[in-house]
């Protein structure tokens, strides 16, 4: 697929096909996404793979979350249970992980670098038919759910990338033209 179309058409993906995701081809994308820019080649990136019965490790520490976080009984039953299911319904995520530099310059560059893997693995995502969504909700935060993706200190989870066949494909939403956004210096003073 032509790059210029694929940035273009692809979607964040919240709602997945009941089938599973091949983790060879996973692999794949992920030796391909890595080739992204790295200042100093610090390589700061590591991947933590969750699919098949792997994923109720993820559902049940955002359960315990969500279950804490509402007071009356019932309710926080309720709302356990949703992400519970939730978090079942995906068919494979993936803990885009960053050692964190504890200089900030580098920290930042590694950061971009990262971010930048991310957008690389969601476009050949998309161009073999999966779709992704990079979620960054506050559970990345939380020890239960750090645990559950194997995540130690000194490492931030970037995103934690929830992958499957598109059950449903938003439709696109409008950008503000880069033109209108662009400040264009050509003198000295």
């Amino acid at each position: 697929m032509e790059l210029a179309r694929l940035i273009k058409e692809r979607r964040s993906v919240h709602q997945f096909e009941d089938r599973p995701v091949d983790i060879e081809l996973v692999q794949e994308l992920l030796d391909t996404a890595v080739w992204a820019p790295n200042h100093k080649m610090t390589q700061p990136w590591r991947f933590v793979i969750v699919h098949g019965e792997g994923r109720k490790r993820l559902a049940d520490a955002a359960s315990a979350f969500a279950a804490k976080r509402e007071s009356n009984p019932e309710k926080s039953q309720e709302l356990a249970e949703k992400f519970y299911n939730r978090f079942t319904s995906v068919p494979m995520f993936i803990a885009v992980v960053m050692k964190e530099n504890t200089q900030p310059v580098v920290w930042e560059e590694d950061y971009a670098s990262v971010s930048c893997i991310v957008q690389n693995f969601s476009l050949l995502a998309w161009e073999q038919g999966l779709g992704l969504v990079w979620e960054t909700y506050p559970l990345l935060h939380v020890q239960a759910f750090r645990d559950a993706y194997g995540v130690g200190p000194g490492e931030k989870i970037v995103g934690s990338l929830h992958l499957g066949y598109p059950g449903k494909v938003p439709a696109p939403q409008p950008r503000i033209p880069a033109a209108e956004l662009t400040t264009i210096i050509n003198q000295a003073n």
